[in-house]
């Protein structure tokens, strides 16, 4: 498949909180990058839901980009995603509604169907999925009756605003579920690859197989997420990807904390059972120096045929951060 130089290139950021800051750190952090990523000409930056997490700021999704719009002017917020099971899809309606009243043509709505969040906080946000139906696909078939009615529809129930809004709305997904929920409901797709790659190229292939076009979108748009960690040097990339791998083995040793600082030496710090299960989970990142990440970015789009590439960085130094993201764009540039 050939490489594509005009796809566009967006952000993934989970607000990390690293060890010894707060939150309030982390949105500032969050707003300095949004502003970053329109002065370099980033498409769209999405924030993550994610609950019970102390090195994650985002739980508070709509909020979260509600404040990083306000700080910037043309760039598209959105969400990557709203976990709709912790949800009532009205005020999911009602909350991305809002947002885009205040910010016309900015925003995104995109929806995943995990939790995002272990059982006991499932059972914190008072949405009981033991035993129940999966509604999902109901869910967003409700939200999306909503946003697509005539905007002076008199419906018994409707969002406030929210009406007749056409809100851009994407499912998201790491196995089969979503591609082929995305297909049937002619929706743009989003695979979460940075986390989950092992069903990247048969996710794709259904959702594109199975695609049908709906009014809202005519053929697949389907968006590839991976981790890019760019710094000058490979040796100084790799230095700071260790904050990634170390977040990760502490998630599966069931002990998330905050986003911990880089270390020479990784392999004194896990076993190497962890270190594969991490080696595995994070296999499509790409790291390295400008050379190096323009390189994978093309290896990936020729591999995927990715209509657009997201790009998550959990980088320990805010400065660190900034200039991976801005060595990304360059080497996007240079495709």
């Amino acid at each position: 498949m050939a490489v594509s130089s005009s796809f566009p290139l967006s952000v993934l950021d989970l607000a990390p909180i690293p060890q010894g800051a707060a939150a309030r750190d982390a949105f500032h952090h969050s707003l300095a990058l949004a502003q970053q990523a329109e002065q370099l000409g980033y498409h769209r930056y999405w924030l993550a839901e994610h609950h019970n997490m102390t090195g994650i700021a985002s739980a508070a999704t709509s909020v979260l980009i509600g404040y990083l719009a306000a700080g910037t002017t043309t760039l598209r917020l959105g969400s990557g995603g709203v976990m709709l099971p912790n949800h009532a899809p009205l005020v999911i309606a009602e909350q991305f509604g809002t947002l885009a009243s205040l910010y016309p043509e900015r925003i995104d709505l995109g929806l995943g169907r995990a939790p995002g969040s272990d059982q006991r906080t499932m059972m914190a946000l008072r949405r009981h999925q033991s035993g129940m139906v999966d509604t999902f696909p109901d869910d967003v078939r409700e939200l999306l009756g909503w946003f697509d009615a005539p905007a002076d529809a008199r419906l018994p129930v409707q969002p406030v605003p929210g009406l007749g809004m056409r809100i851009p709305v994407w499912l998201l997904g790491s196995s089969l579920y979503s591609a082929q929920l995305a297909a049937k409901l002619g929706l743009p797709f989003a695979f979460a690859s940075h986390f989950a790659p092992e069903m990247l190229q048969q996710a794709l292939a259904l959702y594109r197989e199975q695609f049908v076009p709906s009014a809202r979108l005519e053929k697949p748009w389907a968006m590839v997420c991976v981790n890019v960690v760019a710094a000058d040097s490979e040796r100084d990339a790799r230095f700071l990807f260790t904050s990634m791998q170390q977040q990760f083995v502490n998630l599966r040793r069931g002990q998330p904390g905050p986003l911990p600082a880089p270390v020479e030496d990784l392999q004194a710090l896990a076993t190497p059972a962890e270190l594969y299960g991490v080696q595995q989970a994070l296999s499509l990142s790409i790291v390295g120096d400008e050379t190096a990440v323009r390189d994978g970015l093309a290896q990936l789009q020729r591999d995927t045929g990715a209509d657009e590439v997201m790009v998550n960085g959990q980088i320990f130094d805010h400065q660190a951060r900034m200039h991976s993201f801005a060595l990304a764009m360059a080497a996007r540039n240079r495709l």
